[in-house]
């Protein structure tokens, strides 16, 4: 069964940090690229951070570059995703996907609010 679970989230201060996490199981999870996404309410889920299969090579979205960072260990079978300096904006739910040719994959979900 596959399953891809974040965790992490809460309520955090701006200009403070959190780190995140998603546990994949069910799959070869090094054949995956895998992807952050964020949904804030009434918008629509956008990219946020993705790495390739070796950690080798990361994307950003223009928004959280030079705040966030996204890694993750092939042999825990675990990505994460290291926001600092945060801000109101970066509230949304966040959520972990896993691709490659022929599948995709969606975690559930892990909130991430940012208020004083």
């Amino acid at each position: 069964q596959v399953q891809l679970v974040e965790s992490g989230g809460g309520l955090v201060q701006p200009g403070g940090s959190l780190r995140i996490t998603c546990a994949a199981s069910g799959f070869t999870f090094s054949s995956y690229v895998m992807t952050w996404y964020r949904q804030a309410p009434g918008k629509q889920r956008e990219l946020v951070a993705s790495t390739t299969r070796t950690g080798g090579t990361t994307n950003y979205a223009d928004s959280v570059k030079g705040r966030f960072t996204i890694s993750r260990d092939n042999a825990k079978n675990m990505v994460y995703l290291q926001m600092n300096n945060l801000n109101s904006e970066d509230t949304a739910v966040y959520y972990c996907h896993a691709w490659r040719a022929g599948a995709l994959y969606w975690g559930q979900g892990t909130q991430v609010t940012v208020s004083s």
